[in-house]
């Protein structure tokens, strides 16, 4: 049984991003339709997130993108996604995407992005869900990130612990080696109490 048979994908929505960022959402799209593994992702047809579910629609994969109402009505919905599932609220969002997923990478992004992953990576520390999250570090983008979060462990304001929460990967490719390691968990059990 594969174990990772869904990822969402957390990025930017701004276009206005170096080729770099711009050409690992496209090949990540790429890459998940061709290794059968679905996409999950907050609808966006814009920036990085548009970029994301053309490459994998290119590719004949699976696109479930999950936008807030508010967001559809200002035409930043993508229309082509395989289903396109439109809520009241962010909160909502997350959470259904959650549900979808058996697995979260993060790509470079904005506050947006910023506030996706730290809900996520908070429900892993409350033993809310227990799916991997992997931080794609492309060009280095995450690497004040990452300082930030090793001085909170170092200040005492995390447990050492928090280091194994989320899992840095350099590339797409070395982000989709990872998934090929994961084992399979029951999305059902993991999600009843997001």
């Amino acid at each position: 049984m594969r174990g990772i048979r869904r990822l969402c994908v957390y990025c930017g929505s701004s276009g206005s991003v170096g080729r770099q960022y711009r050409e690992a959402a496209s090949e990540l799209g790429e890459r998940l339709a061709t290794a059968g593994i679905g996409l999950v992702y907050g609808g966006g047809r814009v920036g990085l997130m548009g970029l994301l579910a053309d490459a994998a629609l290119a590719a004949g994969g699976e696109v479930i993108g999950i936008i807030p109402s508010r967001l559809r009505d200002a035409e930043l919905a993508h229309h082509g996604a395989t289903e396109l599932v439109v809520v009241d609220s962010m909160h909502e969002r997350k959470r259904l995407m959650a549900e979808k997923a058996d697995a979260f990478a993060v790509l470079p992004g904005g506050i947006g992005t910023l506030d996706e992953m730290f809900e996520t990576v908070s429900w892993k520390q409350l033993e809310l869900h227990d799916k991997p999250i992997l931080l794609a570090d492309i060009g280095g983008y995450w690497t004040p990130l990452r300082a930030l979060l090793e001085d909170i462990v170092t200040k005492g304001f995390a447990q050492p612990r928090t280091r194994e929460l989320v899992r840095v990967v350099p590339t797409v490719a070395a982000l989709m080696a990872a998934l090929e390691t994961e084992p399979a968990r029951r999305r059902d059990t993991d999600s009843a109490s997001l």
